[in-house]
């Protein structure tokens, strides 16, 4: 068996007791994606020269008693999002495809203080925009589950990667459940923090004011430990908040004895899998059993959430990617006439359809007549939503619903439907509206053994009170492992083919 099937805390503690070295964990991470990569593609740049220099180097620290955190040693992943000096960084996009930062994202380096080995850099829907991980030009990512199934997105290149044990944890961006829905998708546990907890600097912008970094690990204590490590209060990121609660392993507690636990009923009606259902509903009475008291309740407007969410987001996209002209950075078309003709051309080539979409509803939601039809009523719906959530939390601990409305679909099912793919987002989109924590658990799987899993909201700077809930249930059952995690068949690529000069990809038209 791998090692990278331990958990995070599991790895973390033998390698400072000394049973296994840091190399030893980070070769058999390598030999791990270099079995499943051809299947899974949830990496875009793996730094295998970087991974040992990183190993060597933590190794010496952690003999000279230098580094004593649970996450020294351990193998990680990083989302392609997150800057990463001198490693590229591509966002998914061809717009990015020769990229590479000249400094690390703020969440990284915490990582690195912390002696996280970072293996490389994974796959995502383009600019993270998308719901499956479908949109990359680097190709889709596979979920290990069922090989013909989407991963969820936008952050499945981590939470494929977590669940087919190539790395023990990953970093992911969460803007309307990018985090959660494939997390839940995948089988694994991903926590999205309250806006501000984690620095966005490094983070390439979707969405400004929706964005936020977590983890994506296989239980609860690990997605706890790694999160306690990336909050901190940074100047250069104008939104970081100074928080003094965030010793998060601490909430990892097996008692809900007296929480009071909300259940919206809009969150159980229609456009819910029946089976999805069945199995929040089963994980609802088993936090009531412990002795929580779980009562559901009526939470108004939640249904606008996703138009507010998708007027919003698109708006900031089409401000963010402005920058990617091909001017200062980045793919430039070739063969035009004039600046104007090298802006268009450049940007309609180097971003995918659905970037492109995006930034035309951003531009037409902004511009001169609609821009109080829809965008000003959008602000006012997102402040009308932050008060629903207000007053929920004032008569409950933690909101419990599904995390999405089905187990993963196929490959290319979604893609031909944009809206459905986008009221996918039902029950995360709202917690980014309100600037809240969230967190996907894994529940069960249904009749076609696809994950389940289970969101539990907390109010503002509430992650405690969800981590403690989440690990209360997780007690409860044994880490359902991916089928796919243990298969073993030769390896798909040379060490060459894992250096990070490599990167695999084919336009995704």
């Amino acid at each position: 068996m791998s090692l990278t099937s331990l958990t995070a805390a599991a790895l973390g503690k033998k390698i400072r007791a000394g049973e296994i070295s840091v190399k030893e964990a980070v070769e058999d991470a390598l030999i791990e994606i270099r079995k499943k990569e051809s299947d899974l593609n949830s990496f875009v740049t793996v730094d295998e020269e970087g991974a040992y220099r990183q190993a060597q180097e933590i190794q010496k620290k952690i003999e000279a008693g230098e580094l004593n955190s649970v996450l020294a040693g351990v193998p990680a992943a990083v989302k392609d999002n997150l800057c990463t000096k001198g490693l590229l960084t591509t966002c998914g996009s061809k717009m990015l495809s020769d990229f590479v930062p000249v400094y690390t994202a703020h969440a990284v380096c915490r990582l690195q203080e912390a002696g996280a080995v970072i293996l490389g850099k994974t796959n995502m829907d383009e600019f993270a925009m998308g719901s499956t991980t479908e949109t990359s030009y680097y190709g889709p990512v596979k979920n290990p589950w069922n090989l013909s199934h989407v991963p969820g997105g936008s952050s499945g290149g981590s939470c494929a990667a977590v669940a087919a044990e190539e790395c023990a944890y990953a970093l992911g961006s969460d803007t309307g459940g990018s985090i959660r829905q494939p997390s839940a998708f995948c089988g694994v546990t991903g926590i999205k923090p309250t806006y501000g907890t984690v620095s966005r600097y490094g983070l390439i912008a979707y969405a400004s004011s929706f964005d936020q970094i977590g983890p994506i690990a296989k239980t609860v204590e690990d997605c706890a430990a790694v999160l306690e490590v990336l909050a901190s209060y940074d100047a250069k990121d104008s939104t970081s908040l100074r928080r003094g609660d965030t010793d998060f392993t601490n909430a990892l507690i097996d008692d809900v004895a007296g929480m009071k636990i909300g259940i919206p009923r809009e969150y159980l009606e229609k456009g819910l899998d029946a089976e999805v259902r069945q199995a929040v509903l089963k994980a609802a009475d088993v936090l009531k059993d412990k002795g929580a008291i779980v009562e559901e309740f009526d939470l108004s407007l939640a249904e606008y959430a996703v138009p507010a969410y998708y007027v919003v987001a698109c708006a900031e996209a089409g401000s963010n990617l402005e920058r990617f002209d091909g001017v200062k950075y980045g793919w430039r078309a070739g063969q035009y006439k004039g600046l104007h003709q090298m802006y268009k051309k450049t940007r309609s080539q180097g971003f995918g359809q659905e970037v492109r979409r995006r930034i035309m509803l951003g531009s037409f939601v902004l511009s001169s007549g609609y821009y109080e039809a829809y965008y000003l009523k959008a602000l006012r719906t997102k402040a009308l939503i932050k008060n629903a959530f207000d007053q929920a939390f004032a008569r409950f601990d933690i909101i419990l619903g599904p995390t999405a409305p089905t187990t993963a679909p196929r490959i290319g099912e979604s893609l031909t439907d944009p809206i459905k793919m986008y009221l996918g987002d039902i029950y995360t989109a709202a917690v980014n509206l309100a600037g809240l924590p969230g967190i996907s658990i894994p529940v069960g799987t249904d009749s076609k053994g696809l994950p389940i899993g289970m969101q539990l909201i907390g109010g503002c700077f509430g992650e405690k009170k969800i981590i403690r809930a989440a690990y209360a249930f997780e007690k409860t059952r044994t880490y359902e492992r991916c089928p796919y995690a243990g298969r073993h068949k030769a390896a798909a690529c040379t060490k060459k083919d894992l250096s990070s000069e490599n990167v695999r990809g084919q336009e995704n038209e």
